[in-house]
């Protein structure tokens, strides 16, 4: 009984790319970054393993098994952009470019795991101080600081584009800074002996990293949960479809995130007697991408009289 138009630009469109944040910004390939990034923490814990194995350091061996979480969140992030590029199916009409929002929600509650181990452990060597070796605290703490810092370079230039880059990102940049406290504790050790140093700074480090990953959690959950993106102002679509000329009225606005870079949106316009707004579609959906970066927009024309029979009218119907 409706007219109804779908934006099939989208699918040939190879100019642009549209950011969550209502951004739009050149694509990027994160997957050689991806790759290099993983590649550098593998090697990092493979030599922290051997050294540990081979220097009977129960330290090098735990710390081993905390970057083994850089390991497996990179190697997610990069999983759910391969993901991404997956042509849709009859099953998955959409792709599977949502894994990388199920990635950056990971990748968050991953963090909040691990620095709250961290914590924990510090807490503990508080009540029982012990005697860390500070050289070696050190050295290894150095050259995590290199890994980790380079890593989390390569994800820099996406971490506000992409919520799954941004996720990968802080994980790379949390533990170069956990590294760099490490690095300042193992001097404070060598100069002045005291060993509580030590779980004191890694306190303090943890708290940062959770205070920072908190925003990544409620972003990633809110996107899970089909909320509309930061960056987009669903008051100002609506106003603006309101005001498009022909259109009596709007109902049935959805906007939600098809993935951590891709906005849909979905509405009923209906218009006046005899206005002819079909013709005002293409443009409409071009207007929507150039204005708020929803790249996906399926839109629905209505008379008035279809629209005061159709179900999906009252705002509190879904």
């Amino acid at each position: 009984m409706h007219d109804h138009h779908h934006d099939h630009d989208r699918a040939h469109d190879h100019g642009h790319h549209h950011g969550i944040g209502g951004h739009s910004h050149a694509p990027a390939d994160y997957g050689r970054a991806f790759a290099i990034g993983f590649a550098l923490n593998l090697a990092y814990v493979l030599g922290e393993v051997f050294y540990g194995v081979a220097g009977h350091s129960l330290a090098l061996l735990a710390d081993a098994g905390h970057n083994l979480s850089d390991v497996l969140g990179l190697a997610g992030a990069w999983g759910a952009t391969w993901l991404g590029q997956k042509l849709p199916s009859s099953r998955y009409t959409y792709g599977l470019r949502r894994s990388s929002i199920l990635t950056a929600l990971g990748n968050a509650v991953l963090l909040l795991v691990v620095t709250g181990g961290i914590a924990w452990e510090a807490i503990l060597r508080l009540v029982s101080p012990g005697h860390p070796a500070g050289t070696v605290i050190i050295v290894v703490a150095a050259v995590g600081i290199l890994v980790n810092g380079v890593t989390a370079l390569l994800f820099i230039s996406g971490r506000k584009g992409d919520l799954n880059v941004r996720g990968a990102f802080m994980h790379m940049a949390a533990d170069a800074l956990v590294s760099a406290g490490t690095v300042v504790a193992g001097g404070v050790i060598l100069w002045t002996g005291l060993g509580w140093v030590d779980p004191l700074v890694s306190l303090v480090i943890s708290a940062v990293i959770i205070a920072g990953t908190w925003a990544l959690l409620r972003d990633s959950i809110n996107l899970s949960l089909d909320a509309v993106p930061d960056g987009i102002d669903r008051d100002a679509v609506e106003t603006y479809l309101c005001a498009l000329p022909g259109i009596e009225t709007i109902h049935d606005l959805h906007i939600w995130g098809l993935s951590t870079t891709d906005v849909a949106l979905t509405v009923h316009l209906v218009q006046q007697e005899g206005a002819g707004a079909e013709a005002l579609l293409p443009g409409i959906a071009e207007e929507i991408r150039a204005r708020f970066g929803i790249g996906h927009a399926t839109i629905q024309l209505e008379t008035l009289e279809t629209a005061e029979a159709c179900r999906l009218r009252p705002d509190h119907v879904i």
